[in-house]
């Protein structure tokens, strides 16, 4: 792995983070769905947007049109709808540990679908990084009661399982389809089932307060359509399994800006976690030939 794609893998772990307080705060202030689907939509419509403005070619096929519909149904419908209702029954800390299991599950299938094959050090890094979240979060793990556990669990693994085919898919579009027109396009439809279950079942109201506003053009524009540029870009050079490792990074990262924004405090299971992550990722790197 060389220097410029883990430079622009950590970059897309930092804006992937960020999410975290930004949908902590939007939260209370819209529906969950609603939020959801107004944080793809727009952001599909900004990479949309670019694409044709920078006249990137479109695919013509129907194999590959039908490849960004499970990107967009998969990714966007699946993964946000489990991510943003899991928020509202799981801590941070276990609901990261859940998220965790997407970079294992993403190694299989990219193993089946992509004829990725791990060695020795990226197993042991993505083990390794999966048990420093373990660590990290397990001051949290604890802080609900089993049924709103059990429903949040659900929520959370339904995101890991939607987040984990859309990356296979991802990659394999990054081969043949501009990031710009398969990203954009994936959140665009994926936006399309998270407005309708909306419509259905919320209380829908576009009266949004000024801060709601800014939080979710915050999330969208770099926190999603950047994110998901970068993330796809990075995707054509690197393995999946190996620039998945880097996720662990989001949950640690996740711990500083809950610093920094809410005044959490880091104690020493967190640090011990953070070590861990660092670790596997470092090991990890070293599979794709340099540390």
């Amino acid at each position: 792995m060389n220097l410029g794609s883990a430079l622009r893998l950590i970059v897309v772990m930092v804006l992937w983070a960020s999410c975290f307080p930004l949908i902590v705060i939007g939260l209370d202030l819209a529906p969950h769905l609603l939020f959801a689907a107004l944080r793809a939509a727009i952001a599909g419509v900004v990479l949309i947007a670019a694409a044709l403005v920078l006249r990137r070619p479109m695919p013509r096929d129907a194999g590959t049109w039908a490849k960004i519909i499970l990107l967009g149904l998969s990714a966007t419908s699946l993964g946000f709808l489990g991510m943003f209702h899991g928020a509202e029954f799981l801590s941070t800390g276990l609901a990261a540990v859940l998220l965790s299991t997407q970079p294992l599950a993403a190694a299989l299938l990219a193993r089946g679908f992509l004829g990725e094959r791990l060695g020795p050090h990226a197993v042991m890094g993505l083990a390794v990084g999966f048990a420093g979240i373990t660590v990290a979060s397990a001051p949290n793990l604890c802080a609900r009661e089993a049924p709103f556990y059990l429903m949040g669990a659900g929520y959370v693994v339904a995101a890991a399982i939607g987040t984990a085919i859309g990356n296979v898919v991802m990659k394999s579009l990054s081969r043949d389809v501009d990031a710009l027109v398969a990203v954009g396009f994936g959140l665009f439809i994926g936006a399309a089932p998270l407005a309708a279950a909306s419509l259905a079942t919320e209380n829908v109201s576009f009266d949004l307060p000024l801060l709601f506003v800014l939080v979710l053009a915050a999330l969208a524009i770099p926190g999603t359509a950047l994110a998901a540029w970068l993330w796809f870009d990075a995707l054509r050079a690197t393995d999946l399994s190996l620039a998945n490792a880097f996720t662990y990074l989001v949950p640690v990262l996740g711990l500083a800006f809950g610093v920094w924004f809410f005044g959490e405090r880091i104690g020493a299971l967190e640090i011990i976690g953070t070590i861990l992550v660092l670790t596997g990722v470092w090991l990890a790197g070293r599979a794709a030939g340099r540390p």
